[in-house]
């Protein structure tokens, strides 16, 4: 039975976001002539806090705030992969995206296949990088609806049946309004309640687990002992050295993807500027310091001694939550874990509509589109990704959006090359970067659909066999096709060192 003032503080969250998004027509200039860039990345205006609000907001989802203290729970050291991957992060983002977003303003680029298709003058390599960011961010905005559920499921808040799947439809209806009208201004108002909500949620929790404990350290004491008891989670809260190649793989590899889906890079655009985006980058490990309070959520809840269904690690965390927290409390951790999927899917779908407009729509079905009408088809298609992923979560099971999720993120990892590269002075051969990304496509989704969709694949080296990401060996893959056939090609072409011509449309942006 649910808490009476468990369910008003849930709802006075929502209602206070839904005003939120409404309030984002504040944000917007004076009326003008639409036009994608404002719609999509706010007319590049952002300063440094809104920034940092709405980079972390978008980074940091509610599936990541549910799911490692999960895999904590589950596997035990393991799962604190998550931290030093999101550390690794910003020293890359510090250097890489101030200059993403200088050729972006120059150029009037708004996606990665944009600047992919403007910097190497090759509308087939642009059309993979925008294909393989659309294919792998349409299952990541489902899956912020599938760890919504999940977690308000666990936590007793989600009624079963219909009236349920109507209540988050609803929720979700509000947030594509909202964006449907004011773009990315939208998600960035909801971000400052987001990360409001997130900290005052982690600080409460762990207000009360250290308090329970007297301690970080009996708490970890409690936890090694109950996981060694029955129907609990053998979890080692060490790490064993026959996991370290995993560890880092899925440190490295992670961290590298992050930085080339679209709506991350979408945001970047956004910025006011480059000084904003190293200022942000500075800022942002403060929402990893976040994430390792929820991380430690999982260690709380074997020492509590939660059980959870069938040893689903995924109820862990919101099982804890219920049973250690006042009721009124309970309400606002939960409200907060759906403002934090609501951020990054509106971002999400914003990302995917202005790389299907500009990139395909735009370069291959009506080159001579106006800037109002391509804002027209973006909010269009912003709806339908949206509508997408909520038929994906209620008409398929949960693990087929964890499936496709992990093999998002082997894909998106194939665009580095061509993204990240195009910064240099030397770049490789833009069709070797094409053979490249094919090869690490092909073998990446091999490695993972053989094991079963598992992300983490064996692999023999020396003799010996170990645990790695599959997304590091594709993309090893793909870098000795690069650095193979870019003398060849050069050879035949000569080598590319400047940029070519922009995109269709570049120019109608500006």
């Amino acid at each position: 039975m649910i808490e009476p003032w468990t369910a008003v503080m849930f709802l006075v969250v929502l209602g206070g976001t839904s005003l939120l998004a409404v309030a984002a027509r504040r944000l917007r200039p004076a009326p003008e002539l639409p036009t994608l860039e404002s719609w999509a990345v706010a007319d590049r205006g952002f300063g440094t806090a809104i920034t940092w609000f709405l980079l972390g907001g978008t980074i940091y989802t509610a599936y990541t705030f549910a799911a490692v203290p999960s895999l904590v729970y589950g596997t035990g050291a393991l799962g604190f992969f998550a931290l030093p991957y999101t550390v690794i992060v910003y020293p890359v983002a510090f250097v890489l995206l101030p200059r993403l977003w200088a050729a972006a303003r120059r150029h009037g680029h708004l996606t990665p296949a944009d600047f992919v298709r403007g910097t190497y003058g090759s509308p087939p390599l642009a059309l993979a990088v925008a294909a393989t960011g659309v294919l792998a961010t349409m299952p990541y905005i489902a899956l912020q609806l599938v760890g919504v559920r999940g977690v308000l499921t666990a936590g007793g808040l989600y009624p079963g049946g219909m009236s349920g799947d109507l209540a988050l439809v609803a929720v979700f209806a509000v947030l594509a309004v909202a964006t449907y009208r004011h773009g990315l201004r939208a998600p960035a108002v909801i971000s400052v309640m987001k990360g409001v909500a997130v900290t005052g949620a982690a600080v409460a929790v762990w207000a009360v687990v250290l308090g329970r404990f007297g301690g970080p350290g009996p708490m970890f004491t409690a936890a090694g002992r109950a996981s060694a008891g029955e129907g609990m989670p053998q979890a080692s809260l060490m790490l064993d050295p026959g996991q370290f190649p995993v560890y880092a793989t899925l440190a490295v590899g992670s961290a590298l993807a992050l930085l080339m889906y679209p709506h991350v890079l979408t945001v970047a655009f956004a910025a006011a500027g480059p000084g904003t985006l190293r200022r942000t980058a500075v800022g942002l490990p403060a929402w990893t310091g976040m994430l390792g309070l929820f991380a430690l959520l999982g260690v709380a809840a074997l020492a509590v001694g939660i059980r959870t269904p069938s040893l689903g690690a995924e109820d862990a965390v919101p099982l804890l939550v219920a049973e250690v927290m006042p009721a009124a409390v309970t309400g606002l951790v939960f409200g907060a874990v759906v403002v934090g999927a609501l951020v990054p899917a509106a971002v999400m779908s914003i990302a995917v509509a202005t790389s299907f407009v500009r990139n395909i729509y735009v370069e291959y079905l009506h080159p001579t589109a106006t800037p109002k009408h391509q804002t027209r088809i973006a909010q269009m298609v912003s709806l339908v990704a949206k509508a997408g992923a909520v038929v994906f979560v209620f008409g398929l099971r949960d693990q087929d959006a964890i499936n496709l999720q992990l093999l998002g993120g082997v894909w998106i990892l194939q665009t580095f090359p061509a993204v990240a590269f195009g910064v240099l002075a030397r770049r490789p051969h833009r069709r070797a970067l094409l053979a490249g990304w094919a090869a690490g496509m092909a073998a990446g989704t091999f490695m993972v659909v053989r094991g079963g969709f598992s992300s983490v694949v064996p692999v023999g080296l020396g003799g010996q066999e170990m645990q790695v990401y599959a997304a590091v060996v594709a993309l090893v893959l793909n870098l000795a096709v690069v650095a193979a056939l870019t003398p060849v090609f050069n050879r035949l072409d000569g080598p590319l060192r400047a940029p070519l011509r922009l995109p269709p449309g570049a120019e109608t942006t500006r």
